[in-house]
């Protein structure tokens, strides 16, 4: 194992430390490194929280600042944060219009929030997201796994709650936004979580897992290597099978790299995604390529598509101040 770190122990910690002191004028950390939060929290906003196992940055701590997230809770790698962790950031954010939690459909993630949401004093409620079409069940998880498409949710949340819709209209949109949102993934290599020191899975040269979830989990089968073209058509197949859009129909289509792919081989995919949708009679009217869901230094990719109407394209448009999403600002 070939890693930048110091001890396997202190990778999370030293990693939330280096993070937040570069992006000290965003956010700050809570004690004990229980949580990330924005620096600057804004009177009777709803608050935002999300969390989860680290190893997939930028998710989630990343897309905590003005638009999206108020809060950020990371557990260990692959491994969900803990209820005392929800609790404090819910205690650190919440400004009296009480808090939202996106969960992404993970056993470990849904059974902790719910435990905090349980003990919670204040009003809160929560949108758990399932947007990946390569199975219905996995290691992790009963039904479908929470992927790269919570970002899209929180993006659109976000800047939602900036405007300062209560927590039942927040709800509500989570929850929309989510049937409306639809990913799969394949990979062509696997990680190494610090912590085991060696490849979580391992694949054959001309080998890739087609459906790979984020944690490495097997997908749909395992198959030889293919194109380009070839990769994008069977992932947006599925994706498109399962959303069943009209023609016509505008969408945001999110190109994510798992850690160890190159931004040119992702607008390779894009290429190809993009010719897929148009022959499909869609259009796109939003897209976001670059690697926002990882899974440390997993090679390959996933296809995201949203399907847009007008008030969804002018919240992903709002503006937003995150370590790793900035436009409008």
């Amino acid at each position: 194992m070939k890693k930048l770190i110091n001890a396997v122990p202190d990778v999370l910690s030293e990693s939330l430390q280096g993070f937040a002191a570069v992006h000290g004028d965003i956010l700050k950390l809570g004690d004990d490194n229980k949580f990330v939060c924005r620096k600057t929290l804004k009177p009777g906003k709803v608050g935002l929280i999300s969390g989860g196992g680290s190893g997939h940055e930028p998710l989630h701590a990343g897309f905590v600042g003005m638009g999206m997230l108020d809060a950020a809770c990371p557990g260990q790698v692959f491994t969900s944060p803990t209820p005392d962790q929800m609790l404090a950031a819910a205690a650190a954010v919440e400004t009296g219009a009480g808090c939202l939690f996106v969960v992404k459909n993970y056993e470990g993630d849904v059974m902790n929030f719910a435990m905090a949401a349980e003990m919670m004093e204040t009003p809160v409620a929560t949108v758990i997201t399932d947007d990946d079409v390569a199975v219905e069940t996995s290691t992790y998880s009963t039904g479908r796994r929470g992927v790269a498409g919570t970002l899209v949710v929180e993006k659109v949340l976000g800047a939602a709650a900036e405007q300062g819709r209560d927590l039942a209209a927040l709800k509500a949109l989570g929850d929309d936004v989510n049937r409306r949102t639809r990913s799969m993934g394949v990979a062509l290599s696997s990680c190494t979580v610090p912590a085991a020191g060696k490849p979580t899975f391992s694949l054959g040269e001309d080998e890739m897992e087609m459906g790979v979830g984020i944690h490495g989990e097997p997908g749909r089968r395992r198959v030889k290597l293919a194109s380009a073209d070839a990769i994008a058509e069977e992932m947006m197949g599925a994706i498109l099978s399962d959303l069943s859009p009209k023609p016509g129909a505008p969408c945001l289509l999110l190109v994510n790299g798992f850690g160890g792919t190159p931004a040119m081989e992702l607008y390779v995919i894009a290429n190809s995604a993009q010719r897929i949708l148009q022959s499909r009679g869609l259009t796109i009217g939003r897209g976001l390529v670059g690697s926002y869901v990882t899974s440390l230094e997993m090679a390959g990719c996933s296809l995201t598509v949203t399907m847009l109407d007008d008030a969804t394209t002018a919240l992903w448009d709002a503006p937003v101040h995150t370590a790793a999403l900035r436009w409008g600002c």
